[in-house]
């Protein structure tokens, strides 16, 4: 028969041994604000390195990274593990994403380029073409969100110049209206960047004229009066002194 007392200290001890187990903390719900990237792994590579004590053994990943929007990065990783080396490797070309210019889902023109022994010639293509590339080519321009274009590769196929001139073809796009803009220094052309109050304020100065036009109108008009003025005083002043010396000499 088990007494009140023997309960008690049952309780006790049980209550002690659950409040002096560590209260586990609730977990976190981990929500990564970054956008989900597109990775590839273009080539993976074994070498080795002759030592004294033998080989070591290493491998290199080429890794294509891009968020379909418009950016893309690519780099090399190198571990002594597949898994490191891809990993690496898709940091690296996460540091190295960089913005490229498009247009309507293609590129804006023809670009060329080209690394080491491969050239990578890119041609804009009509909506519904698709990409028409392969190997590094194809990974990055879907990495960068280009859904049609034409392309040719010329000279080495080795993956890593392929895919090293391509990022290099891509680097060299520019956009037609700003380029021509910045080329004539021409301020009432119409550029994507430009906002609504700026197109405002710029056909306002074109059909009131700007203030600094207006001012240097003036001092012009100022200063060819002013030349008249003092035209006329000479030539008042020259008379008299004419008159004189006639008489003078009479």
């Amino acid at each position: 028969m088990v007494t009140q007392s023997e309960t008690s200290r049952g309780e006790s001890r049980s209550d002690g041994n659950r409040r002096g187990r560590p209260r586990r903390r609730p977990r976190r719900e981990e929500a990564s604000d970054r956008p989900e990237l597109f990775e590839r792994a273009v080539k993976i590579r074994r070498v080795s390195k002759v030592v004294k004590g033998g080989r070591n053994l290493s491998f290199s990943a080429m890794m294509v990274v891009g968020d379909f929007n418009g950016r893309v990065g690519a780099a090399l990783g190198k571990a002594a593990s597949v898994p490191d080396a891809v990993r690496k490797g898709r940091q690296n070309a996460e540091r190295a994403m960089q913005p490229i210019v498009t247009r309507e889902g293609t590129i804006p023109h023809e670009v060329f380029a080209k690394y080491g022994s491969a050239k990578v010639l890119l041609l804009p293509a009509a909506p519904g073409t698709g990409v028409i590339a392969g190997g590094g080519v194809r990974a990055v321009i879907e990495a960068a969100g280009i859904q049609d274009v034409l392309s040719k590769t010329y000279g080495g196929n080795n993956p890593v110049n392929s895919v090293r001139a391509t990022l290099k073809a891509l680097s060299m796009l520019r956009d037609p209206q700003t380029e021509r803009a910045r080329r004539l220094g021409l301020t009432g052309v119409h550029t994507p960047s430009a906002g609504p109050a700026e197109e405002e304020a710029e056909t306002e100065n074109s059909e009131n004229g700007s203030p600094i036009e207006e001012q240097s109108v003036e001092d012009a008009s100022n200063a060819e009066s002013s030349s008249d003025v003092s035209a006329e005083t000479s030539e008042s002043t020259e008379t008299p002194e004419t008159e004189d010396s006639k008489s003078e000499q009479d």
